[in-house]
């Protein structure tokens, strides 16, 4: 019991407390489990440029990404590994030519979890192909109601087509689909029950994110951070206040509270900054350029571009054992809150 509090106030220490610990690669035993989940980020490409996530619209891209025959392995690879669970994501995931290919791939592969995060700006007339592909659930950010206020946390979006691509999702009849948010203080913060009855109102679960130090994020979080608990204040008597927030198994992150009227209904949270969450990670990313990260808060990772390339899904494998074996230690490393978060690229690892 002591071990475990100990690690708890650990997750909690404030936002960069001077230089933070450097934990060594996790030692894994023998027959320690494989990453269970992988985000696939088929771009860094983006064609909005939220103010949390991107400097400017003019921010460089990679030189060369993967193609879509060393996609096609990097997938075989990760199911030979043993991952059972698979998020596209970008940059944009739209913006890959070849994402209903992907999905369909994936999903003859017969991973039991298939899913896309997606700005919905070019969702409205892909939805239903998106669906019959084989993708099971979908995920939209969504962080203003107000078209002036969404043109300017997203530098330029134009919020009726992201609305038109929510419709289209939800009339695909996904297994299921979430809606996004980050809250920001004197920004999109007093939106919380507009946006929840907006979500429930068409049967979507609506999320709030705090936001993270994570390269441009780091910028925000010393003036624009809400924390989870200010935002279950927030929403007052449409939630249950006193309940606990839980987490959906094997599903990530996020908390979960249920409606105060509606038990059928829910609101999930995700506190990456007031209170990390690296424990219980089971999460690696394949950027585009095939690097396999163990981790959103460190730019670093093993290359499976070579094996992608060859078509060498075994040899895939291996890096992804070897990714996960440099993943951090959970109850040590305080996740996006360590300095080393403050130099990477949401916006190319697929957030």
């Amino acid at each position: 019991m002591i071990a475990v509090m100990q690690a708890s106030a650990l997750r909690r220490l404030p936002v960069w407390p001077g230089e933070p610990p450097r934990p060594g690669p996790r030692v894994l035993a023998p027959d320690a489990p494989a990453p269970r989940s992988v985000r696939v980020s088929l771009t860094d490409r983006c064609d909005l440029a939220c103010v949390y996530c991107r400097p400017s619209r003019q921010e460089h891209y990679l030189e060369s990404r993967l193609d879509d025959d060393a996609w096609r392995a990097i997938l075989d690879g990760l199911e030979r590994a043993g991952v059972r669970r698979v998020r596209f994501t970008g940059g944009e995931p739209l913006l890959h030519r070849s994402l209903d290919e992907m999905i369909a791939y994936a999903a003859g592969l017969g991973f039991e979890d298939i899913a896309l995060t997606t700005n919905a700006t070019r969702l409205a007339h892909r939805a239903r192909a998106l669906r019959s592909a084989g993708l099971h659930r979908i995920t939209i950010s969504l962080d203003s109601l107000d078209a002036i206020r969404f043109a300017r946390i997203t530098r330029g979006g134009d919020l009726a087509g992201v609305l038109a691509g929510i419709d289209a999702a939800v009339a695909a009849r996904f297994d299921e689909v979430k809606i996004n948010c980050v809250v920001l203080r004197g920004e999109n913060d007093h939106e919380l029950a507009d946006i929840v009855r907006f979500a429930w109102a068409r049967g979507i679960v609506p999320r709030f994110l705090e936001v993270m130090p994570v390269g441009e994020g780091a910028r925000l979080v010393p003036d624009r951070l809400v924390t989870v608990r200010e935002m279950r204040d927030a929403l007052g008597d449409l939630i249950e206040g006193a309940a606990d927030a839980v987490p959906d198994p094997d599903r990530g992150p996020a908390r979960y509270v249920g409606a105060a009227a509606d038990p059928r209904l829910r609101v999930g949270f995700i506190s990456g900054t007031s209170d990390t969450f690296c424990a219980g990670c089971d999460r690696l990313r394949v950027a585009a350029d095939g690097v396999v990260r163990p981790c959103l808060a460190k730019d670093d990772g093993a290359s499976a571009r070579g094996a992608a390339e060859a078509g060498d899904a075994p040899a895939i494998a291996g890096v992804i054992e070897e990714a996960w074996r440099l993943k951090p230690d959970g109850l040590v490393w305080k996740g996006c809150t360590e300095a080393t978060a403050r130099g990477v690229s949401m916006r190319a690892v697929g957030g």
